[in-house]
């Protein structure tokens, strides 16, 4: 073989070489990409800088939801639109911001058709949670469900932003689940950090101190203790079927914890007051968004913390942070106040207000206002709530 084949054969060679490593590069696509969105999606604006929503979906109606994947076991609930063959099917992804709107959506069964069966969980067959991605603006709801299997619940999104919809029910037969969309507010907006975790949260003169630690990869004992002008609450009123109900969220990719009651009233050892215990099953390291609603005097109130797993350093506080406890922190959930809103929709719970740049602590309710019929304390030992 002469110099000038020898040269030809070598370009040849390296030609199919990159060649092939090129179409398999294609072919594979970017490592650590999938074709669907992974679970836990983070909505654009989660934690950074300033955004803007809704920019690619106003005005847009849907027929399945948008975000999550299918049912993977394992997974902490609110990460899917659709699991063990149900799924989270929104009328809309798009609410204006400010503006009570009438929410309608369904969930369908894996023959497709909309679910009109449910086992009642907590009193009711559907709780529906809304929070905006950074955390902020939560709202607890209970839809009412027509026969067709059509769900509505007046909504009030109070700030643009990127939100997160969970639906938590058990369909008649089938275990029960935590389903999650997402949802836009249109226009600009800025998240807020999350702040440091404190142990103790102001709502409407009460006082929430928590006691105990999230640890991950086990069942973590919680005792969140209500007190008003520094002395023990110890008539709080039945809510839910507790004395108190708690929602805990992964800060990042808001996966929903699942929350046990330590007991109930009636049950003969669980008192009404002045604490209430649950158990939260942590499924990693990191923080975490308690949400605790307990009814006194008539009116549920929302108090708020930041809690982190034992052994995590806490995130970094800025002039906005939710940490709670602090100067401020009152939030009333009766009407728009200062740059949030805490209109408490009628069918369920309002949302929070912002008070002077320190939005944790909670927010006050006007009472059950979806008309539930809420049983009366009786006299029993210890200290309980429930939770999802």
């Amino acid at each position: 073989m002469n110099g000038a084949t020898k040269v030809g054969a070598y370009v040849l060679g390296l030609a199919a070489v990159f060649g092939g490593a090129f179409g398999a590069g294609r072919l594979a696509g970017p490592v650590g990409e999938t074709g669907g969105a992974p679970a836990g999606h983070v909505a654009a604006g989660a934690s950074g800088g300033a955004g803007h929503a809704g920019d690619a979906h106003a005005g847009a109606e849907k027929q399945v939801g948008s975000t999550g994947t299918a049912g993977a076991p394992g997974l902490p609930g609110g990460l899917q639109v659709s699991a063990g063959g149900y799924t989270l099917v929104p009328r809309t992804d798009v609410v204006e911001p400010g503006e009570k709107t009438d929410f309608r959506f369904s969930v369908t069964g894996p023959d497709g058709r909309p679910v009109t069966r449910f086992t009642p969980q907590h009193e009711k067959e559907l709780h529906f949670i809304v929070v905006r991605r950074d955390l902020t603006g939560f709202q607890h709801l209970h839809p009412v469900r027509e026969a067709d299997g059509t769900w509505s619940v007046p909504l009030t999104l109070p700030e643009p932003g990127e939100y997160r919809a969970f639906a938590d029910f058990a369909p008649e037969g089938a275990e029960g689940m935590t389903l999650g969309t997402d949802l836009s507010a249109p226009g600009d907006y800025r998240p807020e950090l999350l702040g440091e975790p404190v142990r103790t949260a102001t709502v409407d003169g009460y006082t929430v101190t928590l006691a105990g630690d999230l640890v991950p990869g086990r069942s973590s004992g919680l005792t969140l203790s209500v007190s008003r002008d520094g002395e023990p609450v110890m008539d709080l009123e039945p809510y839910l079927g507790a004395y108190g109900h708690l929602v805990a969220l992964r800060d990042g990719d808001l996966a929903y914890l699942h929350v046990h009651p330590g007991g109930e009233p009636g049950d003969g050892r669980t008192a009404a007051g002045p604490g209430i215990t649950f158990h939260a099953e942590v499924p990693s390291a990191g923080a975490y968004r308690l949400f605790l609603d307990f009814k006194h005097g008539g009116e549920v109130r929302t108090a708020e913390f930041t809690a982190v797993t034992a052994g995590t350093p806490p995130p970094a506080g800025d002039d906005g942070d939710r940490s709670g406890g602090g100067p401020g922190a009152d939030r009333s959930g009766d009407g728009p106040e200062a740059d949030r809103s805490g209109d408490g929709p009628e069918g369920g719970d309002g949302g929070g207000a912002k008070d002077g740049g320190a939005k944790d602590g909670g927010k006050g309710r006007d009472g059950d206002e979806d008309g539930d019929a809420t049983p009366s304390p009786e006299a029993s030992h210890g200290a309980d709530g429930h939770g999802h």
